[in-house]
């Protein structure tokens, strides 16, 4: 092979590795998961296509041009040219990429490295084999950028080995870290839905008598509960408490490998990531995972939901409370609830007292969670007064049902966080209370496979009683959730279709007056955004 030809195969691998930064996005964002790889780039086609053609169509414009003249095979000069172009195109795909406002950008991560080394060595090595050694077979690279989003799933499962056994590493470590802490508490919280609020509270009561350590945000993978565990868990905390997350069957088995919760709270159950789990059985099962996972010795927490979890509060054998607002059967409840723009006031309840608490959260929901928390304290012996300090001292978790600008002018409420209907229904019955022209800006439920039509159908007829404009983000959802409201009874001329948040955004600064409330209701993840 001569060295020109090398030279454009090592430049045509660094082309690639720029211009596929919106595939690697893809692929961090599914972490790092095939299947879910392959979906987001079936929903994302134009931008999946884009890099490997704009590279194709320049490799083959190239290459016919310096056929016509009569420079074939290509020498030395040729491929210089050739590889400067291929750079500069894939340069400004990789600028093109960087430019767009991701809610969620690619991290350059130490497994995000590692993968574009293993890129750059597979793109390098296959063009080779491709070309096999000869300037007059440089046909098949078209080909082979053209291929660029199976090329990245190839490296990525070339990867793989690497991946599996450097998280084991990691994982046995924190493993190893948590044996050290004997007297740790260990809580693990799992749910369809709730469970990064439940963790929030749980963390923020828990703090009024011990040192607690809560994973942050939405940590709820095992790698990054590992993380979490090797550079957070000191010697003194006392509770540590991990939120965890599924979206296959098993997921949750794992996370409890490696946290051994002695404290297990589920939140709820019900339709969501139907995409991977297909089935609400699965759901179920999965959820259920972390109740297998508490030993004999100790102790579940179930939110009283009248349906499913209540349904398997009764499945299980083992020490088990119940916490909602039914005081017929709950073990700690909440009564005489109060809801206003301002916050919440209820009663606090168990079988032997009763506690007032107020508290900025808005909506029933929160309070379910305040209780099912308050439950979990009092079994790690702090009293009522304790609890109702603590709640008193409670604040919105971001993107939560979070009231921003409540004095004067606009009230907003950001409930941007992944939607459900359960959550979704809550925040429109929130926003029902508040005063004003009531608008609901939203893109609509997502991951929820064969059902999701249905669903946003739902989810519009949950909406029309509590809003007087809805403004629909995006045209995918958009006509379903448009037939929920029409069926429910909203005039069809109170509907706004957008194709962006950014047009929502410049639609309300003309649509809203002084007074007035909007709840942005879910917000979608990059690798769901429409083209």
């Amino acid at each position: 092979m001569g060295y020109s030809v090398l030279v454009l195969i090592l430049f045509s691998a660094v082309a690639c590795l720029l211009a596929s930064q919106q595939l690697l996005h893809f692929f961090q964002l599914e972490s790092y998961q095939f299947p879910g790889y392959f979906r987001s780039l079936k929903r994302n086609w134009k931008h999946a296509l884009l890099p490997g053609a704009a590279l194709a169509v320049t490799m083959t414009a190239g290459m016919l041009v310096f056929h016509l003249a009569g420079r074939h095979p290509l020498g030395r000069t040729s491929c210089g040219v050739l590889s400067l172009c291929l750079l500069l195109v894939a340069f400004l795909l990789f600028r093109l990429s960087a430019r767009q406002k991701a809610k969620k950008p690619l991290v350059y991560t130490p497994r995000m490295k590692r993968l574009q080394v293993v890129c750059f060595l597979f793109f390098t090595v296959l063009m080779l084999v491709l070309v096999g050694g000869s300037e007059n077979s440089l046909s098949p690279l078209p080909v082979f950028f053209l291929l660029l989003p199976l090329n990245i799933a190839l490296a990525g499962l070339l990867a793989w080995p690497l991946e599996k056994a450097i998280s084991e590493l990691y994982f046995r470590d924190a493993q190893r870290i948590l044996r050290e802490h004997p007297d740790l508490i260990r809580i693990g919280i799992t749910g369809s839905w709730g469970k990064t609020s439940v963790k929030f509270i749980l963390g923020s009561l828990l703090s009024e008598k011990y040192s607690t350590l809560i994973t942050p945000a939405s940590y709820n993978t095992p790698m990054g509960v590992t993380r979490v565990i090797r550079s957070q868990l000191l010697p003194g905390h006392r509770v540590f408490v991990a939120g965890m997350g599924a979206r296959h069957v098993g997921d949750i088995r794992e996370m409890c490998r490696l946290v051994h919760p002695s404290i297990g709270i589920l939140t709820s159950v019900g339709e969501q990531h139907l995409d991977t789990f297909h089935t609400l059985d699965n759901i179920k099962k999965t959820k259920y995972e972390l109740i297998d996972a508490v030993p004999a010795e100790g102790h579940c927490f179930f939110a009283d939901d009248n349906g499913i979890v209540l349904g398997l509060y009764h499945q299980t054998s083992k020490p088990r409370s119940l916490a909602g607002l039914d005081p017929e059967q709950d073990d700690v409840w909440a009564e005489d609830i109060r809801v206003s723009p301002e916050g919440s006031a209820f009663l606090l309840c168990t079988r032997e007292q009763k506690v007032p608490c107020k508290t900025q959260l808005l909506g029933e929901l929160n309070i379910r969670n305040i209780v099912l928390c308050a439950a979990v304290c009092l079994k790690l012996d702090m009293t009522l007064s304790e609890i109702a300090s603590g709640i008193s001292r409670l604040r919105p978790v971001e993107h939560r049902l979070q009231l921003l600008n409540p004095s004067g002018g606009v009230n907003v409420i950001d409930d941007a966080f992944n939607s459900n209907i359960r959550g979704a229904t809550q925040a429109f019955n929130v926003l029902k209370d508040f005063p004003g022209k009531r608008i609901v800006v939203t893109p609509g439920m997502v991951e929820l496979g064969s059902r999701e039509e249905e669903m946003n159908r739902e989810f519009g007829r949950a909406m029309a009683p509590c809003c007087d404009l809805a403004v629909l983000v995006g045209k995918k959802r958009a006509a379903a959730i448009a037939d929920g409201l029409k069926q429910a009874g909203f005039a069809p001329n109170r509907i706004v279709t957008v194709s962006s948040l950014v047009e929502a955004t410049e639609y309300l600064t003309t649509a809203v007056q002084k007074g007035d409330t909007i709840l942005f209701e879910n917000d979608l993840p990059d690798n769901y955004q429409e083209s």
